[in-house]
């Protein structure tokens, strides 16, 4: 009987972690979202030392990215503000899980000398259609691509484009990687692919994805969660997430100059 009410303390724990993480970064309410984050750590002391342990490591990276100025900016000063947290939160957890709990709950498994399946080459080319189709309407819909500044010349397009596609590899190595890798040594794979999703959208829609964009990314990043597990390459759900970032940034380009890209169904 402790031990099934113990697991009740755990899913619930689990369910506080990912409401406040959605309060804090899509909803933007800080102090509610910290109370909450708060209540969740205080709640650990009812859950076992293994889920206390492995847990804690992303409360301390929701904490984390609650204080981190997320937004599309590239300037020097804002890629230090966000890019050294983002860092902690990835490699944070690693060296801990690696070299501390010795439990190697987060993995990076490029593995790069694996045969891709026909199949798998294909839904790589149907991302990129899909992307095509939807991006336009999804980011044209309420300005959205405006949080994106695109200014001519080649240095400015360029920065842009690696940009996001720095996000884009960060996204897979936090979301898929190490927040799911955690979250499936607790959960079920559905209810752990459930919490990373609630993450991933919360977090993109903070950085700029916002009007009817999460009924895109949730699919998305339940999809890629669970291409993780079928596959466990890392490199094929970022070629994934690059290829649609290929077709978003061209996307934001052609919003922003119409006459640029006319390609482009809006």
């Amino acid at each position: 009987m402790l031990k099934n009410n113990q697991r009740k303390f755990e899913y619930l724990n689990i369910i506080i972690l990912c409401s406040s993480v959605i309060v804090l970064m899509a909803f933007q309410i800080k102090i509610l979202g910290f109370l909450m984050l708060a209540a969740g750590i205080l709640g650990l002391v009812l859950c076992s030392k293994d889920f206390r342990r492995n847990i804690g490591l992303v409360y301390g990276c929701a904490a984390l990215l609650g204080i981190t100025p997320i937004n599309t900016s590239t300037d020097f000063p804002h890629i230090l503000t966000m890019g050294v947290p983002l860092f902690l939160a990835v490699f944070g957890p690693y060296l801990i899980s690696k070299y501390i709990y010795k439990n190697h709950l987060v993995r990076f498994p490029f593995r790069k000398d694996r045969e891709w399946k026909k199949r798998e080459i294909s839904y790589v080319l149907f991302t990129a259609i899909v992307g095509f189709l939807i991006l336009p309407p999804m980011l044209r819909s309420g300005n959205s691509f405006q949080n994106w500044e695109i200014l001519p010349g080649a240095w400015n397009l360029a920065e842009s484009y690696i940009g996001l596609n720095a996000v884009g590899i960060w996204d897979e190595l936090f979301f898929i990687s190490t927040v799911l890798g955690i979250f499936r040594r607790h959960l079920p794979f559905w209810a752990a692919n459930l919490a990373q999703t609630a993450f991933f959208t919360s977090f993109l829609y903070t950085l700029g994805f916002q009007g009817w964009a999460p009924a895109i990314i949730i699919p998305f990043a339940l999809s890629q969660g669970y291409i993780f597990k079928k596959t466990d390459s890392l490199l094929y759900v970022l070629t994934i997430h690059l290829t649609l970032d290929l077709v978003l940034h061209l996307t934001i380009v052609h919003l922003h100059h119409p006459s640029w890209l006319p390609f482009f169904i809006t």
